[in-house]
């Protein structure tokens, strides 16, 4: 009789436990599609924003790019705000911010990989390796503007110094190595969270070939991490071409093409941030031109950087 009635209970839970499944399951399809809505959603509201700032910044330029020519105003050297003979050229400072970013980015390269690997290879799991991760993480979260001040304070009388008595500290070069000390800690962070991700068992079959810790490195972690080592320099290039208030501060703030490390000049970020306060009608049309140049700059350095990532997968 007890042998019955627990069978019984025990088909009785079984039933119950099985309607529930039936019942999430019928339910299921509903969540599915809504988790499928929400996620439809975040993507076209990512696209739908892009699209906001392209057309915001197309629409609020043509006053500029009607007066200069599209053109005209990208190849143009002169910026002269003089009320009745107004001229506007973005080209200074185009050249301000590829100048800076690239030579930023290429100073990184040396310094940022050896951290990486230092992190994510050689010393992977240690305490070393976390203490070093913790304050590479400390410095890429800290904001531009105290890179600024100790760029001030400290890197510009260094390069006055260099420069001789004919200088005063600010100019591309105080930029460039603001940028790099700023970028560094970004781009290192990065790189080793792809340097890590390298499967175990391929580094162990290159190791049991008897390759030694440098050929691993060479022959398998790098090109197995290639492709989001990229990645991960071209966003510390972003972020480098689109610094304003580190730069504004030792760049130095001219409305000219520098014509050496130590002359003076300005981005296209630091124009917009020292000008655009004061700017109205033309002038202001101008600067929001200037912005949309540096969305087109930014959109063709991703754009070029996927096709080749695309032609070495292939």
């Amino acid at each position: 009789m007890s042998f019955t009635l627990t069978h019984l209970l025990l088909i009785n839970i079984s039933s119950a436990y099985m309607s529930t499944l039936v019942r999430k399951a019928s339910r299921r399809p509903i969540g599915d599609k809504i988790f499928r809505g929400l996620l439809t959603s975040s993507g076209l509201l990512v696209l739908l924003i892009c699209l906001a700032m392209l057309i915001s910044l197309i629409s609020n330029s043509m006053e500029a790019f009607s007066e200069f020519g599209f053109f005209r105003f990208i190849c143009s050297s002169e910026w002269d705000p003089t009320a009745g003979r107004e001229q506007y050229g973005a080209l200074p400072f185009i050249v301000g911010t590829v100048v800076t970013s690239i030579l930023a980015l290429i100073l990184c390269i040396p310094f940022s990989l050896p951290v990486a690997l230092f992190i994510g290879e050689y010393f992977k799991g240690k305490r070393i390796a976390g203490v070093i991760r913790s304050l590479t993480d400390l410095l890429a979260g800290i904001p531009s503007i105290v890179y600024g001040l100790w760029g001030f304070y400290t890197l510009r009388p260094l390069i006055d110094m260099i420069d001789g008595p004919q200088g005063n500290g600010y100019g591309i070069l105080t930029s460039v190595l603001i940028l790099t000390v700023m970028i560094i800690p970004y781009a290192s962070s990065l790189t080793a969270e792809f340097v890590m991700l390298t499967p175990k068992s391929l580094k162990e079959a290159a190791y049991s070939l008897g390759a030694t810790r440098t050929e691993v490195i060479g022959s398998v972690i790098l090109p197995n991490a290639r492709s989001g080592i990229v990645a991960a320099y071209i966003l510390a290039l972003g972020r480098a071409l689109g610094e304003t208030m580190a730069v504004t501060m030792l760049i130095g703030n001219t409305d000219k093409i520098p014509t050496s490390l130590f002359d003076t000049g300005q981005s296209m970020a630091s124009l917009i941030a020292n000008q655009f306060n004061e700017a109205h009608g033309l002038k202001l049309s101008s600067l929001i031109a200037i912005a949309l140049v540096l969305f087109l700059i930014t959109a063709i350095i991703n754009g070029i950087v996927k096709i080749i990532l695309n032609k070495k997968r292939a």
